[in-house]
């Protein structure tokens, strides 16, 4: 039977009109900080590509630290940095049959879901988000009269561009794929009409929480979701599924009561602003194939391969 979904009140807003930064203002205020990092995560993405391509025949910690020109200690050191579990684990998440064993075993319908108390507020990574919806007349005004604050962060899948309101964080974008430019200009295209401000302070203890890092202890992290009706349902169905468990477009358009839009349920996945927080890398195809992901593969294998460590998979 079809869960259905609560559905939050429209949150209102009032909005500003834009004026935009320009690429070098970012750009050149991002480059230096976002050096070393940006290092590591390609090199841990090649290593990641590495692996992968071996299709499930192991390397050696030996083998994949001279391909990657780092001694086996450091190069243990960093991977297991960046992507929280050292090569050698991490090798058992990245077998071509690994999607498939996931969706098999770890497979969650959302009235599954809803049943272990992960509806309302939505409980995931251990982060208790609590969000409210943009109305869909302020949506149709594309951002005009919104502030919204921008600011880069360290994560564990590279460099994060994070945005916010005062009410919440309403996009996260990774960057190690696509690079600092067009993960700027993507988020920023999806509401055309506010206003970006600079402001990574601000949003620091938000961020610092989405990725396991605050400093005092807490996980609080409020979204606040700006999409078309349609869209906000797809990704409060998203925030159902459960931490290191799986499901499919369909289960999705399901449990949403459109079982017919696979298709646009697909979409509108690909089309989450805020990635990780709101877990589009664990929707897959019925197949076990991964799809797609708006912010490249290797970042979703990586999140998925963390969260099937994180819970013992």
């Amino acid at each position: 039977m079809p869960a259905r979904l609560p559905r939050d009140k429209p949150a209102r807003n009032r909005n500003f009109r834009v004026a935009r930064p320009s690429a070098s203002a970012y750009a050149q205020g991002t480059e230096d900080a976002m050096t070393e990092d940006s290092y590591y995560w390609k090199l841990m993405r090649r290593a990641i590509d590495r692996l992968d391509a071996e299709g499930g025949r192991a390397l050696t910690l030996e083998q994949i630290a001279a391909e990657m020109h780092l001694s086996p200690a450091h190069f243990q050191r960093v991977f297991s940095r960046w992507v929280g579990i050292s090569p050698k684990r991490f090798q058992q998440y990245l077998t071509l049959d690994h999607a498939r064993r996931l969706l098999d075993a770890r497979f969650t319908t959302l009235d599954t879901a809803a049943e272990v108390g992960l509806s309302g507020g939505g409980r995931l990574h251990d982060l208790f988000l609590r969000w409210e919806a943009m109305s869909p007349g302020d949506f149709a005004r594309r951002g005009a009269g919104l502030t919204i604050f921008w600011g880069w962060h360290d994560s564990p899948f590279g460099p994060a561009l994070v945005m916010g309101t005062a009410r919440g964080l309403c996009g996260i974008a990774f960057a190690a794929e696509t690079g600092a430019d067009a993960a700027m200009a993507d988020l920023a295209a999806r509401w055309p009409d506010a206003t970006l401000v600079e402001d990574a302070a601000m949003l620091r203890p938000w961020a610092q929480g989405a990725f396991g890092h605050a400093v005092d202890g807490g996980n609080s992290a409020p979204l606040y979701l700006i999409g078309a009706p349609f869209q906000i349902q797809v990704w409060e169905a998203l925030l159902r599924i459960p931490t290191g468990h799986v499901t499919t477009y369909g289960e999705i358009a399901r449990a949403i009561g459109n079982p017919k839009a696979v298709r646009a349920v697909g979409t509108a996945v690909g089309r989450n602003p805020i990635s990780w927080l709101i877990p589009c890398h664990r929707a897959l195809r019925a197949t076990g194939a991964l799809g797609g992901y708006h912010w490249g593969l290797p970042v979703k294998r990586a999140m998925l391969a963390h969260e099937a460590a994180a819970t013992g998979f």
